[in-house]
């Protein structure tokens, strides 16, 4: 059975008024069966590629202390160390996953541990995989902390994307796996983990939030 995520509720039940709406005034003005069927159609293929955009599967949740786990679904798309200056101020290893309007959009926690450090920054909207958009772009930035590792997770609205949600605030106990946040509409997620952070992953490996290993704690 589909299940479908919160965020989705007001929006899905918006549009499904809307879309009758257009289907009934399309009776009413008498427009003919053939291009009734055309709107009905459209209406149809609009409402599934939403509802299938807010799913929610279930997953088979990580909890592991020695690993850390995906933020989001979709593509690793890169790879590489880069000066991060909101909150380390040094060079870290950054690793971004690029989710399109057809990957689950929950964003998770990859590790366990407490919440040091929340802000929102609104920005522009280029496209989510353009090189600038992780410092132009309207994004959050979460870091997490425990015994062994503090790492930091970024949150990029795309083009598309006009919403981020995130669920988190500073001094909060998270748990590896549990919902961190919501994007909607094709997105990006940025962790950026130690130097030395031990990756399993490879650039244009497909991720699974919640679920894929990025890597493991030297």
């Amino acid at each position: 059975m589909l299940r479908i995520h919160r965020e989705g509720y007001s929006f899905l039940s918006v549009l499904l008024i809307f879309l009758l709406g257009i289907n009934i005034a399309g009776q009413f003005f008498s427009i003919t069966g053939f291009y009734l069927n055309i709107i009905l159609l459209v209406s149809v293929f609009i409402f599934l590629f939403f509802l299938q955009f807010f799913r929610n599967p279930k997953i088979k949740k990580i909890t592991n202390n020695s690993k850390v786990i995906s933020p989001a679904n979709g593509k690793v798309v890169n790879i590489e160390e880069v000066y991060e200056d909101e909150y380390f101020g040094e060079k870290r290893l950054l690793i971004s996953i690029f989710m399109s309007p057809f990957d689950v959009h929950i964003n998770r926690n990859p590790i366990s541990g407490i919440v040091k450090y929340y802000q929102h920054h609104k920005g522009k909207y280029l496209v989510a995989w353009h090189p600038k958009s992780s410092i132009l772009n309207e994004r959050t930035t979460t870091v997490i902390e425990n015994k062994k590792i503090t790492l930091l997770v970024r949150q990029i609205a795309g083009m598309v994307a006009r919403r981020i949600v995130n669920y988190t605030k500073v001094k909060d106990q998270v748990k590896q796996s549990e919902e961190l946040g919501f994007i909607k509409f094709g997105s990006r997620a940025d962790i950026y983990l130690p130097l030395n952070f031990n990756v399993v992953v490879k650039k244009g490996d497909k991720a699974v939030g919640g679920v894929t290993e990025i890597g493991r704690l030297n």
